[in-house]
Order: structure tokens, then sequence, then C-alpha cells
């Protein structure tokens, strides 16, 4: 019955989203994604709290930890709602970072916010892949000169790997 309903469903252009499987391997990604990779493997992170205010960007990835969504206090609702026992959790950059264009990565699957000037920021392009070592999702930004908060939601476990760098 799912079968033949997905089928339909695709004839007809409506193929939902949620059936569309991410590609698998690290070759999958849209662009070369070695340096996000790099940094969300290296040992050097930042460990952070839920909630914790960076003065600047990190030149390092981050490992947030993160909460059941009902205790984190995000500062707005996601877009996208958690799911049941999945977590979340945000940190803020409290100066402001020099305009450009950012990959925003994580470690593991989940749903990004990036909020700045109380407006949620809509990416440029994004890709997921699974079973590729250490990155399951990247993500492109156009970030302004001001402060930003960067929301995480729907992950399964109750940390994950963050890396915000420049895009090449």
């Amino acid at each position: 019955m799912r079968a033949s309903l997905l089928i339909t469903l695709s004839l007809f252009g409506a193929f939902p989203a949620w059936a569309a499987e991410d590609p698998s391997g690290c070759d999958k990604f849209k662009w070369n994604i070695e340096h996000e990779r790099a940094a969300l493997t290296a040992t050097d992170r930042l460990t952070l709290a839920s909630g914790a205010e960076l003065a600047a960007l990190p030149k390092t990835a981050i490992t947030l930890d993160l909460r059941n969504p009902a205790d984190t206090k995000l500062p707005l609702l996601p877009e996208r709602t958690p799911k049941e026992g999945t977590f979340a959790g945000f940190a803020s950059v409290t100066s402001p970072p020099k305009a450009g264009t950012y990959t925003v990565s994580l470690s593991a699957g989940g749903w990004v916010d990036l909020v700045q000037d109380g407006h949620f920021l809509k990416p440029k392009a994004f890709r997921g892949a699974t079973d590729c070592d250490g990155i399951r999702k990247t993500l492109k930004y156009d970030i302004g000169a001001s402060p930003f908060v960067l929301q995480i939601s729907g992950i399964k476990e109750n940390a994950v790997s963050i890396a915000i760098l420049p895009s090449d």
C-alpha cells in the first residue's frame, strides 16, 4: 500500500521530501567538504553547553551539549517541530563576524536554524549524505556582520559537533 502511494505521488510530482533518502558516501556532497570534515573530527573542538555565548566565531568546530527540546528554551521556536525523543540546543555568537558566506556543518542529521536580527536566515544550499565519517549535513548561509544565534534540533544524540567556517 505505501509503495503504491509513493509511486502515485511521484507520478504527480508530489513525492514527499521525507520519502527521499540522502545519498551515501562522502563523494555525494555538492561541494568539497574536506575542510569541514577535518574540523568536525579534530580533537581540539570546544565543548559548550546549550545556551552558551561565544565572543567570536570559533576557529575550530564545537561540540554542543543538547537537551530535551522542552528544557532547551530556544530563543525562537524552530521552523521544523522536533520529533519526539530528539535533542536540541543553541549557542550565540555575540560579536559580529565578517559578513560573507559560511558553511554550517553537523556531525549528525538534524535541523539547523540560524537566527540573525530576529529573523531566520535561509540557506543558500544544503546537502546531506550518510556513510561519511564525521559529517552528515552541511549548509551554506550568507551571514551578515551582526550577532547571530545557531539553533539545532531534531538530533538523535545528546551532543553534536558543529563547524561554522567561511565558505571557499
